[in-house]
């Protein structure tokens, strides 16, 4: 079977922060559909509006040869079709592949001879090729690598940084069988300046990204134990850190909250496939457990600061910067700092949450939370800098400050301000 690139027609599903991002750069090169299942999305995106702020409103005026539909016959042009839908955990972490299903169904009735599916999402290793190929084959009547073939190509959008962007970010890719990965791997390289990295598989890309995100949770789980034990001895964290990474191998990370719908995530899907097989991961969960009790580290730590001042959290007023899972971002799925806010309010407190870059609608109807649009100046008991994002940067010591009352305490999750300008910190 041939391929032949300038007769390509590309199909992105799934238009959110990994999606948008791919379609706008394949639309520069070839002709693109972007789907998204929600009207409103696909309504804003034509409106030049990306909520996502991953792609600007210049790069949406000038979307070349990208076009976007929340009509799935639509994609009956397209030959080679990528998905890029979440890949969340219920509430007890195991893996939900409900989007994953959906998308190769919707995949499944628009199907051709000689199509490609190309999928991005965070899986298993296996997921592919045992729970999506067999959805596209019963719904399109095709037969794998006879009829169509399948890749997999795992995503490596960091939402909010604008420095490593798409083109800058070396691309793993893979193919169902030699010519297919081929294929892809050259569609990948057409748009990735870094260049590309292909596997011999579908199962070892896969691999390759869930683990990606598991190496971090579980050094960032490293650092938090440290954490824990340094504020026993009373030895400050951050210089210990800075000591230690005087040596030219030692790695870099720092104690924090682990959310979003990335590593605090996909260690997850792993684990799953580990215990599926009669294996059970100990490191990788030990990590998952330090790091998704974090927040009630944090909370604890703040209830025994306000108690040292006198403060009783009882009908206290505690603000807190930040909802967001990381600086920078509007991104709110699986964010640690509302486990901040609950446990504290579970104290009988008064919990205000501010957070510029968050919409107040999707904040309310996420986690029940109303949004304080701007905090009133010395009201708080406590203030709690939960995101490092730029405008909590450049309010400084004395802007955070400024919020508590004359006897408050000062907590800093992010490092954002030095050991002597707040009470505590991580």
């Amino acid at each position: 079977m041939s391929f032949d690139i300038s007769k390509i027609r590309i199909g992105v599903i799934g238009l959110g922060y990994v999606g948008l991002p791919l379609a706008v750069e394949f639309g520069r090169k070839y002709p693109t559909l972007g789907f998204d299942v929600k009207e409103a999305r696909i309504a804003e995106l034509r409106n030049g509006k990306d909520s996502t702020l991953e792609v600007s409103s210049e790069e949406l005026a000038s979307l070349g040869q990208l076009s976007f539909t929340s009509n799935a016959d639509d994609l009956k042009s397209c030959n080679f079709y990528i998905v890029t839908v979440p890949t969340p955990v219920s509430n007890d972490n195991r893996p939900l592949l409900l989007p994953l299903r959906l998308a190769s169904e919707t995949l499944g009735k628009v199907l051709s001879p000689n199509d490609i599916v190309v999928y991005e999402s965070t899986v298993f290793p296996g997921a592919t090729e045992e729970f999506c190929v067999p959805i596209l084959e019963r719904d399109s009547g095709l037969t794998l690598n006879k009829d169509f073939f399948a890749g997999y190509s795992p995503e490596r959008i960091n939402p909010g940084d604008k420095q490593h962007r798409l083109p800058s970010i070396l691309k793993v890719t893979s193919g169902s069988t030699p010519a297919a990965a081929d294929y892809i791997d050259s569609v990948y390289a057409s748009i990735i300046t870094a260049g590309t990295h292909k596997t011999s598989s579908i199962r070892v890309a896969e691999a390759a990204k869930v683990i990606e995100n598991t190496q971090r949770d579980v050094n960032i789980a490293l650092v938090n134990e440290l954490a824990m034990i340094f504020e026993r001895m009373g030895i400050d964290t951050e210089e210990v850190l800075l000591a230690a990474g005087t040596k030219w191998n030692f790695l870099p990370f720092r104690p924090g909250l682990v959310g979003g719908h990335c590593i605090g995530v996909d260690p997850y899907y792993l684990t799953y496939k580990a215990q599926q097989l009669g294996y059970h991961p100990q490191m990788i969960l030990a990590g998952r457990r330090i790091n998704d009790n974090m927040a009630l580290y944090v909370s604890s730590r703040i209830i025994k600061n306000m108690i040292a001042k006198g403060i009783q959290p009882l009908d206290s007023k505690i603000l807190v910067l930040g909802l967001a899972f990381k600086e920078n971002c509007p991104d709110v799925r699986n964010t640690k700092a509302i486990d901040i806010v609950r446990e504290l309010a579970s104290y009988g407190a008064a919990v205000d949450v501010h957070d510029p870059w968050i919409d107040s609608g999707e904040a309310h109807a996420e986690y029940g939370v109303q949004m304080t649009e701007q905090p009133e100046f010395g009201t708080y008991d406590v203030v709690v800098v939960a995101v490092a994002h730029n405008q909590f940067k450049e309010m400084g010591a004395a802007g955070v400050r400024a919020f508590g009352k004359e006897t408050s305490v000062i907590y800093d999750v992010k490092y954002l301000l030095s050991a002597t300008e707040s009470d505590d910190r991580l």
